[in-house]
């Protein structure tokens, strides 16, 4: 038997005591007088233990309603309300029917499981309610319903991830098989065995990225303990993720430019850092068009340091913005595909930067490009050299001249 169940069996037997009788007139009975220990000194009033039961009853987070064989509420609290559990004053249809089964039946303790979630959505309620009814004898019974939304939600993305991570695995080992059989179909042509060659260099160091990615990704979200932070120089950390993209950069025509450096600091994993500003950077390459540039800047506003990496590209039309940091998901996926994208690089920098206290920005506009942004809490600056800091010189970097 769960708490909130025992919680009410108490309120049940206690109601009657202190003035609160509610369940006694359901019953028909009149309230037993009884005298209850006050924790209390007895020349100080107090609540009864009623009175507390009662309390502890209402702020109970999950949904409470005493209801009666004939499905009439006699008790509940504020959340068996917000979950839909009462409504005006009336039990859920699918609650009474379940009371009337517990009530019917010869009483065994085991409870009646029944969905209340919501038929169609309301505002904020909960996507999912799952309850379960218990009798209390007497011909009552009680609804104890929990919001489970977040673990269908987490279900559901589960889900989702091992179909989506099937499908991403799939499509380059497809494709290196495929290109093996074509390489043993053309051995007497050199120039057919080199370009098949070439694509299946290119499908397995794709197929490596993935893998990667797909290790980094399950760290940052999984129980593994993160690194210890330290230190992190701002500058150095944007030198050497632009070493990391530079040949990316080289290759598209793409140039980079960079502010002025900063001297700022942040507490953080360097390597998980780095590895997030990079993908933000071969990210604004790969959506560039070529002999376009890409800019990088930083900046302390108040307690934040933001590194922006702002391309000149495609951007992202205003419906696709709140799901670019989603795992696998593509505004283009054949643009994606192309330039060997795996999908995961911004959710990688979503968690990198959650897990460091910190979040993403995206500032984008269709047709004139994209501003993502790190944020990350500032690391307590030296008093003697605060001064030489530049403050927020660029009060919007994703703005556009």
């Amino acid at each position: 038997m769960s708490v909130g169940t025992l919680l009410v069996v108490a309120v049940a037997l206690l109601a009657g005591l202190g003035g609160g009788a509610v369940l006694g007139r359901a019953l028909g009975r009149r309230p037993a007088p009884a005298s209850v220990e006050r924790v209390v000194p007895a020349n100080e009033p107090g609540p009864t233990l009623a009175d507390l039961l009662l309390r502890v009853f209402r702020s109970s987070e999950a949904g409470l309603a005493v209801l009666t064989e004939a499905g009439e509420v006699v008790l509940h609290n504020p959340q068996a309300v917000e979950l839909g559990v009462v409504r005006g004053g009336v039990a859920d249809p699918r609650a009474r029917t379940a009371c009337r089964q517990v009530v019917a039946r010869p009483p065994d303790g085991s409870p009646v499981e029944v969905d209340l979630s919501p038929l169609e959505r309301r505002g904020r309620e909960p996507s999912a309610v799952l309850g379960q009814v218990r009798g209390l004898g007497d011909g009552f019974a009680v609804v104890e319903a929990t919001d489970s939304s977040d673990a269908v939600r987490l279900e559901a993305t589960r889900r989702d991830f091992v179909a989506n991570v099937s499908h991403e695995l799939k499509t380059p080992v497809g494709a290196v098989g495929l290109l093996a059989e074509a390489v043993l179909d053309a051995a007497d042509d050199p120039a057919e065995v080199r370009r098949f060659a070439e694509r299946i260099l290119k499908e397995s160091t794709r197929l490596g990225a993935l893998v990667t990615e797909l290790i980094a990704l399950s760290r940052l979200t999984g129980a593994e303990r993160l690194p210890e932070l330290s230190a992190v120089d701002v500058d150095e950390l944007v030198d050497e993720a632009l070493a990391r993209s530079r040949l990316s950069a080289e290759s598209a025509g793409i140039e980079i430019s960079v502010d002025r450096p900063s001297g700022l600091e942040v507490d953080g994993d360097r390597t998980l850092l780095i590895t997030a500003l990079s993908n933000l950077l071969e990210n604004a390459i790969a959506y560039s068009p070529r002999e376009a540039s890409v800019s990088v800047s930083r900046r302390r506003v108040d307690d934040t340091v933001e590194i922006a990496v702002t391309d000149r590209g495609i951007g992202i039309a205003p419906q696709h913005q709140a799901r670019v940091f989603e795992r696998f998901f593509r505004v283009d996926p054949a643009r994606s595909r192309a330039t060997g994208g795996t999908g995961l690089g911004l959710a990688i920098v979503k968690h990198v930067l959650a897990n460091h206290g910190g979040h993403v920005r995206l500032w984008s506009s269709p047709g004139t490009g994209s501003t993502f942004t790190m944020c990350l809490p500032a690391r307590a600056l030296d008093p003697a050299v605060a001064g030489a800091v530049p403050m927020a010189y660029n009060p919007d970097p994703g703005g556009r001249a």
